[in-house]
């Protein structure tokens, strides 16, 4: 059998997939497309010269393995790196990389233009002509990238946001939208990626606004000061704009209108927008989609919930940074009964500093247990798109293998659509991330999964039934 770039890098990834994480593979392997093979020379393009150099960083051994595994001890790797410098040229520039572990090799600079314009930035937000002020960033200097633990849960996310830092505007990560569940660090990250911008480049211009404060600000300036050009002018001279909860715009026509011409200033002019929403770009409903395409110019990347080793060291540095000493099976016991957000998890310590300080307690195990027990209680408990399979699989009578599976027949396809229509609902999972879950289908399988459990509980009664149990078994 001859071999091709493709079927080297196939067989590469089938050995790089048994020997990673599932989330290291889906963001780093997958977005890989193999070029050529010259000899024992393979060359694979890349998305971006950070994702070229978080590779040569983290996974140079496993990729030597691979290579060797089916090209002999001469393999090579070569990196076709595209970088997209949008607001010059739309045509990709190319930049071949020889991979560090055969030819140690600095990465070529690419200069991006840049347009000079006036520091000078007037706030419409004040009286024309009676003072000029300096736009404060309203950046929180308590959330920086030093006590943002990372994890698998959010390495792409944080990785992604430190490269926008260290070079705002220059990266191909332009706009960078952070997307996931409540509690799970995004406005934290956004605000850390300001704050180090603003230390490492003091003369740039830093915003921080959120959506809401975003919509009443351009109502303020139409209606009442009449002076949307204004507005537009001051958002569109702002350095790195940080937008939190983008999926507020959501129905907000001329908001968006507004925000789409700051959007198109800001990045063809080479300045960094940063976004954050409780859902994908795709997922996004009543958004304009010249809007959502220009969302998805850049990188989403998503925060999932912390694993167990993130939660301890989260709750470890939360700790530290107190000043507060806690006994290991204290953190364990935390760590092991609070696994959905960091919010919750901050919340907990929170109470356990409080009730050992006012009740002049230790911090047992024993008062560790009183505090989650009354916290879980309290706390409106998530669905997982993990558990609405399981409820889904229990009343069908049928295992989860099956639910995943290939199979046509018609009541584990519905089974497998009601899950799909569940997870949508009750979850803060992409169309995307559901699919992947439920047997690797992507996100058109799962919106037409939703769409047909609607068009069948409005003219079939036992269709009907169904989705009426499905609910009752997964309220709380």
């Amino acid at each position: 059998m001859i071999k091709t770039a493709e079927t080297v890098w196939a067989a590469c990834l089938e050995f790089i997939k048994d020997n990673i994480t599932p989330v290291g593979f889906k963001t780093w392997f997958e977005p890989i497309v193999p070029v050529k093979l010259e000899g024992g020379a393979l060359t694979i393009q890349v998305p971006s010269k950070f994702f070229f150099e978080f590779l040569e960083e983290n996974y140079v051994k496993i990729l030597r393995s691979a290579l060797v595994r089916e090209l002999g001890k001469e393999a090579r790797l070569l990196y076709d790196v595209r970088l997209e410098n949008s607001y010059s040229s739309k045509v990709p520039q190319t930049v071949k990389i020889p991979s560090s572990n055969r030819a140690p090799m600095q990465p070529q600079n690419v200069n991006f233009p840049s347009k000079n314009i006036s520091r000078e930035v007037k706030n419409p937000f004040i009286i024309p002509g009676l003072q000029k002020v300096k736009v404060e960033s309203n950046l929180n200097p308590n959330y920086c990238f030093e006590n943002f633990m990372e994890g698998e849960s959010n390495r792409l996310g944080r990785s992604a946001g430190m490269a926008v830092a260290n070079k705002p505007g220059g990266t191909s990560f332009n706009p960078l939208m952070i997307y996931g569940g409540v509690g799970l660090g995004k406005t934290h990250l956004a605000h850390a990626i300001g704050v180090q911008v603003k230390d490492k480049y003091p003369d740039k211009t830093v915003l921080y606004v959120s959506t809401e404060k975003f919509i009443q600000q351009y109502g303020d300036a139409v209606l009442k000061n009449n002076n949307r050009n204004d507005f537009l002018h001051f958002y569109q001279m702002i350095d790195v704009l940080i937008v939190d909860d983008i999926q507020f715009l959501s129905g907000k026509t001329k908001t968006q209108d507004a925000f789409f011409q700051i959007f198109n200033e800001l990045h063809q002019n080479g300045k960094q927008v940063i976004l954050t929403s409780d859902k994908a770009p795709v997922d996004m409903q009543d958004i304009e989609q010249r809007l959502l395409s220009r969302f998805k110019w850049g990188l989403s990347a998503e925060l999932q919930a912390p694993d167990y080793e993130t939660r301890i060291n989260i709750l470890k540095n939360r700790l530290y940074r107190d000043g507060v000493e806690v006994p290991e099976e204290v953190i364990e016991f935390i760590a092991k009964h609070i696994k959905t957000n960091v919010r919750e998890l901050e919340g907990v310590v929170t109470s356990l500093i409080a009730q050992s300080a006012f009740n002049k307690k230790e911090f047992s195990l024993t008062l560790a247990k009183t505090i989650v027990d009354k916290f879980v209680k309290n706390t409106k408990k998530e669905v997982s798109v993990d558990y609405i399979q399981k409820v889904v699989s229990k009343y069908f009578e049928i295992d989860l293998a099956t639910l995943q599976s290939k199979t046509r027949k018609r009541h584990i396809v519905q089974a497998r659509q009601l899950a799909m229509y569940f997870s949508k609902k009750l979850t803060k999972s992409s169309l995307a991330s559901i699919g992947s879950q439920i047997g690797k289908r992507d996100h058109a399988t799962v919106l037409h999964a939703c769409k047909t459990v609607d068009n069948l509980t409005a003219t079939d009664k036992q269709f009907k039934k169904y989705v009426e149990d499905i609910s009752k078994k997964l309220s709380f």
